[in-house]
């Protein structure tokens, strides 16, 4: 494995805990920091102050992958503190979630607002149906459903209160006009089966930032890293290798 430690950020409604399988096939000789974010503080700080926390945290020098919205973090991060990413892994991750006129690989901002609706009356329902929505389409959506649902059993699910902010997140972030200042390497890894942040989000984050490779997971949906942990275990490792 490199010689940086790699670092693991989570997707929306989600813990450091969905990354076990990943971990558990990781050199046992590397480090791997899988943090939660946000953390446990009732006062959830803007996105950018997340991201200077969570900097201020981590080693110097690191490799930064993330899921989805983690994914987003991991951008943000490479911007604003160059010097410590090395590397970045961008996993299912768009750099707009919310389609708009010039943006058609995002989700419909009617249904956005409903989804959130949904959060703020009943976060579990909400987490529910947004589980199913990651896993459909996938070549195994049963198993892959199981072992999120139990990855995700293992900690407490998130407060009503990080839910709702952290979607504000989801709404308000749009990354397009910075890729092309992050010069760090790239390994982008999509599902071609992905209903969340549709491939050609992975696409374009391939054609935009400067030095960036896309691997796309046959089969897989939202999550490939739970539909082929084997798979996606060892194209981390070839990279952060490389």
């Amino acid at each position: 494995m490199s010689q940086w430690p790699l670092v693991l950020l989570h997707g929306w409604g989600a813990h450091a805990g969905v990354w076990g399988e990943v971990i558990a096939r990781m050199d046992l000789g590397h480090m791997v920091i899988a943090p939660d974010i946000p953390g446990e503080d009732d006062a959830i700080p803007a996105l950018d102050e997340v991201i200077d926390r969570l900097a201020a945290t981590m080693p110097e020098r690191c490799v930064v992958a993330g899921w989805s919205l983690g994914g987003q973090l991991a951008l943000a991060w490479a911007r604003r503190h160059p010097q410590q990413v090395a590397k970045l892994i961008l996993v299912s991750t768009t750099p707009r979630f919310v389609a708009a006129p010039d943006w058609s690989h995002g989700m419909d901002g009617t249904a956005f607002s409903g989804f959130a609706g949904v959060v703020s009356a009943n976060p579990g329902e909400a987490l529910r149906r947004f589980l199913l929505l990651e896993t459909q389409g996938d070549a195994q959506a049963r198993a892959v459903t199981r072992k999120l649902e139990a990855a995700l059993a293992t900690r407490p699910a998130a407060h009503r209160s990080v839910l709702m902010h952290t979607l504000d997140w989801l709404r308000d972030t749009d990354l397009r006009t910075t890729l092309s200042a992050i010069s760090q390497p790239v390994l982008v890894v999509h599902g071609d089966r992905d209903r969340i942040t549709p491939p050609g989000a992975g696409e374009y984050l391939a054609r935009q930032l400067p030095d960036a490779h896309l691997e796309w997971m046959p089969g897989a949906a939202h999550a490939p890293f739970v539909s082929d942990p084997d798979g996606f275990s060892r194209r981390v490792a070839e990279f952060c290798d490389a």
